[in-house]
C-alpha cells in the first residue's frame, strides 16, 4: 500500500531547546517526551521500508501576510516575530534533516490540508496510508488525522512521537483521536 510519514510542525521554534519554547512547559513537554529522538529513529525505519517522507511546516511570509490577525492560535506569531519562513524558526530540527527527496509542505493555518500542496501529493504518488507524528498533538495532528480521514486515508498516528503544551492536552487528544485512526509507537511501527 503506497504510504507517506508525515513529520509535522517539528520546526525550531516549536520543538527545538534553544527555541522560544525551549525552556517553556511545552519545551519540557518535547523533552520528557523525547519526541525529536523517536521522530529520528521513526524515520530512519521509513526510510528503510522505502516509504516517502513529508515534512510539513507552519510558517508566514516576513510580513506576516497569510496570518489571521483575530486568530488565537496564531494572534501573538506577529508580535513575537515567530514562524517566519526563511528564518531559523522556520526550519526543521537538525536531528531530523530533510533528505533532498523528501516532500515539503509549507501551511499557514492548523491543518496540513488547507490551502496546500499535500492533497496533490498524496494522489500523484498514489498515496493511501497516512504514517504521521509531530507537535502539537491537540493541533496538527488532530487536524491531521480528522482530515485525513475524512478524505478516506487510513491514517496511523505514532504517538509516542507527538506531544502538546502538557500532558493532560496529549492525553485528551489521542483518546478522541482513536476512533479515527490507528496508533502505535516508534518501537511497533511496521512502514509496509
Amino acid at each position: 500500500m503506497p504510504s507517506i510519514y508525515l513529520v509535522l510542525d517539528m520546526e525550531n521554534d516549536l520543538v527545538h531547546e534553544d527555541g522560544p519554547n525551549g525552556k517553556s512547559p511545552i519545551g519540557r513537554q518535547v523533552q520528557a517526551r523525547a519526541i525529536v529522538a523517536r521522530t529520528a529513529e521513526a524515520l530512519k525505519k521509513a526510510r528503510a521500508a522505502g516509504i516517502k517522507v513529508g515534512y510539513v511546516r507552519v510558517g508566514f511570509s516576513p510580513d506576516y501576510r497569510e496570518c489571521p490577525p483575530s486568530s488565537p492560535v496564531f494572534s501573538l506569531t506577529k508580535k513575537n516575530g515567530l514562524l517566519k519562513l526563511g528564518a531559523w524558526g522556520t526550519e526543521i530540527h537538525p536531528a531530523l534533516a530533510p533528505a533532498a527527496e523528501d516532500f515539503q509542505i509549507v501551511k499557514h493555518r492548523v491543518s496540513p490540508f488547507y490551502s496546500t500542496n499535500l492533497e496533490a501529493i498524496l494522489r500523484a504518488n498514489g498515496i493511501t496510508r497516512i504514517y504521521c507524528s509531530g507537535f502539537s498533538t491537540n493541533a496538527v495532528v488532530q487536524a491531521t488525522v480528522r482530515e485525513g480521514h475524512d478524505r478516506d486515508y487510513e491514517i496511523v498516528v505514532l504517538e509516542d512521537c507527538c506531544a502538546a503544551a502538557s500532558e493532560e492536552e496529549h492525553n485528551a487528544a489521542v483518546l478522541s483521536l482513536k476512533r479515527f485512526c490507528t496508533m502505535t509507537t516508534s518501537n511497533e511501527v511496521s512502514f509496509s
